[in-house]
């Protein structure tokens, strides 16, 4: 346990790395309010995490240790919506109607709600 720990870390500690270098390349080149750089984080860590879901599902690909590395690690740390995004994805391909229109409209209706709260709080 104490291994994969270590191992999600590293991952996390690139993937933030590289999502801060994101962020800021996308702030120099798009000088816009529209906040790209976390965009582009959210899209380009989706579309990793679901390259590595799967590599993971077809056939072990990658090793448990890489995948602890790359998906909890690595997109982890770059973003969670990778996450997020996999969840959503994973509801409409079961057919779980329901619970995808939940999780998408509370995920994103709490979020925006709690960090209008978390930001109130601080005031």
């Amino acid at each position: 346990m104490i291994k994969a720990m270590l191992i999600a870390g590293l991952g996390g500690f690139l993937g933030t790395c590289m999502r801060f270098l994101t962020g800021k390349l996308c702030h120099v080149v798009c000088a816009s309010v529209f906040p790209w750089g976390t965009f582009a984080v959210n899209i380009i860590g989706s579309f990793l995490i679901g390259i590595f879901f799967g590599l993971a599902e077809r056939g072990n690909l990658i090793s448990s240790s890489m995948n602890v590395f790359l998906i909890t690690g690595f997109c982890g740390g770059f973003t969670t919506f990778s996450s997020m995004a996999d969840d959503m994805y994973l509801l409409l391909q079961q057919r779980h109607w329901l619970y995808f229109g939940l999780y998408v409209g509370l995920s994103f209706a709490l979020g925006l709600l709690l960090v209008w709260l978390g930001r109130s709080i601080v005031k």
